[in-house]
């Protein structure tokens, strides 16, 4: 066979790349010679991630349980992905801003349009049985999840709404120990932390301090005032970030209600979450009024917020 010009610019290319580290190309070419080809099972780890479900009971699904809960926290490592990029680019400009926050949204959007499963994707009895074998873990101890609300807003905006006036110019510290999801993990009765909540702030709470402090200037809402600082701001990226907004703090949310509901709405009296967790106050979104862009919406859409959802969806 014959060395082709196309080929002998590749060699050189090599070469050189080789050579400005100190390589030496010959060595590489013989690891190429002998290196099997890839394959797609090797190259996504497929068997490794087949093998990640360990159900605690007989009950079969409980593997689509466990499934789902990993699909979610691989999307929502996708949007970290996402998020760091954005909060890394150096200069920023609305036009790749714009694009990521586009991404975001399409992830959170597949994780919506398949909360089905979670709803109607399992028997009501095997669910309310194989979910006591999980106390107390609960999908609230999603640490991933918790990442995203810090890169897309002021730490202030995730504090409990009825504290935020008074710690809004507190240290992170302060504010973080009135965190809205918070209030979502206290027991009814004493007002004390579940142990859900205790073991989730034992493994990340540094690691989402530090995160709200490294990202004061760079979480998403301080970028994009940055941006309207400098007119440089589009109404396509506020679009985009007032559709995350709804995303996370609506969608998503009521998703996971509308879950709840269907498996743990039992009158006269509802069935607790596996974490303890105060459900029927945490998700629904009037509750919360958590919002990112505060600015991006009008005082009558901030004062319904998620009204729409839950007409449209619970009727």
């Amino acid at each position: 066979m014959s060395i082709t010009p196309e080929i002998e610019t590749r060699l050189a290319l090599l070469q050189e790349k080789y050579e400005a580290m100190g390589q030496d190309m010959i060595s590489y070419l013989d690891g190429l010679l002998h290196a099997d080809f890839l394959t797609y099972w090797d190259y996504i780890h497929l068997d490794t991630l087949l093998s990640l479900q360990s159900p605690k009971t007989p009950f079969p699904d409980e593997e689509i349980f466990i499934m789902y809960h990993q699909i979610t926290e691989l999307y929502f490592k996708l949007v970290l992905h996402e998020c760091k990029q954005i909060t890394e680019k150096q200069p920023l400009t609305a036009d790749f801003f714009t694009a990521r926050i586009r991404r975001i949204n399409r992830y959170f959007d597949a994780l919506i349009q398949s909360f089905e499963i979670m709803v109607d994707g399992m028997e009501k009895e095997q669910f309310l049985h194989f979910r006591m074998s999980l106390l107390p873990a609960s999908g609230f101890q999603s640490g991933q999840y918790r990442m995203i609300e810090i890169y897309s807003t002021d730490f202030i905006n995730l504090v409990a709404k009825d504290k935020r006036e008074e710690l809004r110019s507190a240290p992170i510290e302060d504010q973080f120990e009135y965190l809205y999801w918070k209030f979502g993990a206290t027991e009814l009765s004493t007002g004390k932390k579940t142990l859900t909540l205790k073991q989730f702030e034992k493994k990340y709470s540094k690691i989402f301090i530090e995160l709200g402090k490294a990202t004061t200037q760079h979480n998403f809402s301080a970028l994009l005032q940055q941006l309207q600082y400098n007119q440089q701001s589009t109404t396509e990226l506020e679009n985009e970030l007032r559709q995350l907004d709804v995303n996370v703090n609506v969608n998503w949310p009521l998703s996971h209600y509308k879950s709840a509901v269907r498996y743990l709405n039992r009158e006269p009296d509802e069935i607790k979450a596996t974490g303890g967790t105060n459900w029927q106050k945490y998700l629904p979104p009037r509750f919360q009024k958590r919002i990112f862009y505060p600015s991006l919406w009008t005082t009558e859409q901030i004062e319904n917020w998620g009204k729409a959802w839950v007409e449209d969806v619970l009727g």
